[in-house]
């Protein structure tokens, strides 16, 4: 049987930087070529970053990918890697924009794949299951492809799939069975969720069996926008063992060898199968051979626990957000309460204490434990502190005005944004605001106050699990013989906004620990009322929250943007109408 040795290169590209992301290509094919790899494999959209949303309509934007796909493989060929097959992805089209008028059916952009060889565009595939559900809008954007691409490398026949085509049943894996293929290529753009790493192995061995043959599966990584992208990486055989899998959340260059049965199939000619055409093209008999030695194991890499998951997945979407955007740094606000902490905390991890500032914002109302916990924070993780009392600011205000209740306590807060936002306006910050899914979800903020921001790292975390991140930050530090950089008293007192004498959140909203669930059913289960009664939660909480919830649409609606980690977030995932007159009890 021949082997091939495989490079599947986890990297992280960025929308719109073609030229950036082409270099990217030519750096990591240099690595996989050295490494004796004989095909290397990128992922989904790899030319243009993923998603490009609605860049797909500008036809100048396409013509840019096409025009870099072409010019790629000549640099590869330059380079002295022309005879290393490569497989990236790009978006082509082969018609007008399906929302122009002069759209043609069957016809428009495309999601697509191309293996580079030779200094040319040796073969395409246009992807053919197109996601149309949570973050993903693919029906909007593309048209479906009708073949699957088989091409012979080295003795074997290999099939071109992308991503979603891996996530349904049928289509081109049960044609790449008829077609006899030995291995199924198959480039992400997967976003991450909490315990989706668990779904993807299972789902990959699947696949495997559907196909009859071996899969490569390579996903990106790193944050664009709301998303992030984990990696995870890996190679299941034929009969569904795990032969080799990258790390998560980490650039990487997985080198595998595999062997693979010889091809039999005729090379040219098309035939039909399953409702697609199968497409045959040679690419190469030979190909470079690997170097003499040891065969290439590339390890496999194991899942880590929840919480350290979710705070790689949240430290690499700031990081992403923060640098592809190309701010210098970012400021927040420290209340000395475990929201800010934990930001603050993720702020440094992901840029480093001297990119992050910390403003402790006391007014008259501010507990001395809690200034002094916003500071001690502050020592543990070694980032800018400064001190910005707006009782006096606070204090002019009334004095020209006439304001009581809830309308001093949001004064508060929106005095505290605007110097928030003024720091930022002068020093080139960018803004992070600190709101859990759980206030969020209940619409327990001030609009213009503590909302204020560009970005919000803790966006899709609910409260509970706020705690237990803070409590595994702890202990993971104590682990590598560090300081843990929350404090203990951020982490163990009442939660509170400060904002009028003693005043506590349970207050205003049920404990977090009996909110939470009733919350999680709702919005990421999308349970009604009577599910959620169902499931034990009383009666008349359950109707206090779901009030809440729904009348906050507007304050989500304006909120910043996030990293995801839930199966439903809120924005991309949870869309629903400010103006809405429908409760669940009717």
């Amino acid at each position: 049987m021949p082997t091939l040795r495989l490079a599947l290169c986890q990297v992280d590209p960025t929308v719109g930087d073609i030229a950036g992301n082409a270099d990217m290509v030519r750096a990591w094919a240099r690595k996989a070529a050295d490494a004796g790899a004989q095909l290397a494999l990128f992922p989904e959209l790899m030319l243009t970053g993923y998603p490009v949303e609605d860049l797909v309509f500008r036809r100048s934007f396409v013509a840019a990918s096409r025009a870099a796909l072409h010019r790629l493989a000549a640099d590869l060929a330059a380079d002295g890697l022309g005879d290393l097959p490569v497989l990236v992805g790009y978006l082509d089209a082969d018609g007008p924009p399906q929302v122009s008028a002069d759209a043609e059916p069957g016809k428009g952009a495309r999601n697509a794949a191309a293996l580079l060889h030779g200094g040319a565009v040796a073969a395409t595939y246009f992807k053919h299951h197109l996601p149309n559900y949570g973050v993903f809008d693919e029906d909007r954007y593309f048209v479906s492809g009708d073949a699957l691409t088989v091409v012979r490398i080295g003795g074997v026949d290999v099939a071109l799939t992308i991503c979603e085509d891996l996530w349904q049943a049928g289509g081109p894996f049960a044609v790449a069975r008829h077609a006899g293929v030995g291995l199924v290529l198959n480039i992400n753009g997967s976003p991450y969720e909490l315990n989706k790493d668990d779904i993807r192995l299972p789902l990959v061995r699947r696949r495997a069996a559907e196909a009859g043959a071996t899969i490569a599966y390579v996903n990106m990584v790193g944050g664009q926008d709301e998303l992030v992208y984990d990696g995870d990486s890996m190679i299941v055989d034929a009969n569904g063992t795990l032969l080799a899998r990258a790390p998560q959340f980490v650039e990487h260059l997985l080198v595998h060898d595999v062997e693979l049965p010889t091809a039999r199939e005729p090379v040219n000619g098309e035939e039909l199968a399953d409702g697609m055409r199968i497409v045959r093209a040679k690419v190469s008999d030979t190909l470079p051979p690997p170097p003499l030695g040891e065969v290439a194991v590339g390890g496999i890499f194991a899942p880590v626990a929840d919480e350290a998951e979710v705070w790689q997945a949240l430290v690499l979407g700031l990081r992403d957000y923060v640098n592809k955007n190309r701010f210098p740094s970012v400021v927040l606000g420290l209340s000395g309460g475990i929201d800010s902490a934990l930001a603050a905390a993720l702020a440094v991890d992901a840029l480093g204490a001297k990119r992050v500032v910390g403003v402790s914002l006391p007014s008259q109302h501010s507990s001395e434990h809690s200034r002094a916990d916003a500071e001690e924070l502050a020592k543990r993780t070694g980032l800018d502190f400064r001190i910005e009392p707006i009782q006096p600011m606070v204090d002019t205000f009334l004095a020209n005005m006439s304001l009581s209740g809830v309308a001093v306590e949001n004064l508060q807060a929106r005095v505290r944004g605007v110097i928030l936002m003024a720091l930022s306006n002068q020093e080139g910050h960018l803004v992070l605001t600190t709101g859990n899914k759980s206030e969020l979800a209940v619409g327990y903020s001030t609009l213009y106050g503590d909302s204020v921001g560009g970005y919000n790292p803790i966006k899709d975390v609910w409260k509970t699990l706020i705690w237990r991140l803070a409590k595994w930050r702890n202990a993971d530090a104590e682990r590598r013989g560090e300081t843990p950089p929350i404090p203990e008293n951020s982490i163990g007192k009442p939660p509170s906004a400060e904002l009028s004498p003693g005043q506590l959140d349970s207050d205003s909203l049920p404990e977090y620990d009996v909110l939470d669930p009733i919350l999680i059913g709702y919005v990421d289960g999308d349970l009604g009322r009577e599910g959620l009664v169902a499931s034990g939660h009383d009666p008349a909480v359950v109707d206090r929250v779901l009030r809440m919830v729904d009348t906050a649409e507007y304050k989500r609606r304006q909120s910043a943007p996030g990293t995801k980690i839930s199966m439903k977030a809120f924005g991309r995932d949870r869309r629903l109408p400010v103006t809405n007159r429908w409760r669940e009890d009717g």
